[in-house]
């Protein structure tokens, strides 16, 4: 009688679990879950973190793209690009003198 004759009548489940294609079905699912590389437990959770971030900036930059395709196309008009350029880059005409004037709430901010 084998040693462990006794206990699988005892316990039925044992027989199952001594099977060879049980216990190499039980070392595979265990090492792909806990010991691989690309672990579902481990790796899985900073995978989804990463593109749960990625989904973010994707949103973020569908924003600014639609911003700024609304900037160029009034920019197409003449008058919004002179009007741009003088806001932003302080352009001016030939004669006329231009004064920018901060306060001091605007110049702390750009400190």
């Amino acid at each position: 009688m084998k040693p462990l004759g006794k206990l699988t009548e005892k316990y039925p489940f044992l027989k199952i679990i001594g099977n060879r294609y049980v216990l190499v079905g039980l070392f595979f699912i265990i090492w792909m879950v806990f010991i691989d590389n690309y672990s579902l437990y481990f790796e899985h959770p900073v995978l989804d973190n990463e593109i749960e971030e990625l989904e973010e900036n994707k949103a973020y930059y569908i924003q600014e793209i639609k911003k700024d395709s609304i900037s160029i196309k009034q920019l197409k008009n003449p008058e919004q690009t002179e009007k741009y350029a003088r806001e932003q880059y302080y352009m001016k005409r030939d004669n006329e003198d231009i004064y920018i004037i901060e306060f001091e709430e605007n110049a702390e901010e750009s400190e």
